[in-house]
């Protein structure tokens, strides 16, 4: 109960913060509490309800991140489907291919890695797409959007004062 949702004035999640730093806002009049939890932080010269979630009162904006450089997020960007022969696979039934070989100079980078089937990645080989006489899907480049976005908070931990302010793309089990 010392976990409090702090939201952006836009109401979007921002992070989870300690109790003690809610307050802390809260004084110093950066946040509105929207919702409290039932026990009280007692002080010697005052007494208010814990916080569940704050939000604050001037726009926080974010940069961008750039999107990381990993096979999941290749896999993503490729909407796990083979970049040569363009079928859909599960994840551990594909691999990644540099578009131009690392023996001939190729990177690996956003804009030389494609997602690949085992067979498709054997028959391509050592070999350039045009070489082998394959043809890419679509042409490799970085994701201007973040392919995979996990939070990571344990479905059965999360409060219920914070469920209205979570955007869930699955249902609720209850």
């Amino acid at each position: 109960m010392d976990r409090v949702l702090l939201l952006n004035i836009t109401y979007e999640p921002l992070k989870i913060i300690n109790w003690r730093k809610a307050v802390t806002l809260l004084s110093l009049g950066k946040v509105e509490v929207l919702e409290e939890y039932g026990r009280e932080i007692h002080s010697v010269s005052f007494q208010i309800k814990l916080p569940a979630v704050v939000r604050l009162l001037r726009l926080v904006r974010r940069p961008p991140k750039p999107v990381k450089f990993s096979r999941q997020n290749i896999y993503a960007r490729d909407k796990y489907a083979c970049q040569y022969c363009g079928e859909t696979f599960a994840p551990e039934e594909l691999t990644y291919d540099h578009v131009i070989p690392r023996s001939r100079g190729g990177k690996t980078e956003w804009g030389n890695i494609v997602s690949c089937c085992v067979e498709c990645n054997r028959r391509k080989g050592g070999r350039t797409p045009q070489e082998a006489g394959m043809r890419l899907v679509q042409k490799p480049c970085r994701p201007k959007w973040l392919p995979v976005l996990k939070i990571t908070i344990g479905i059965h931990e999360v409060p219920t004062s914070w469920r209205d302010y979570l955007y869930w793309n699955m249902e609720l089990m209850e």
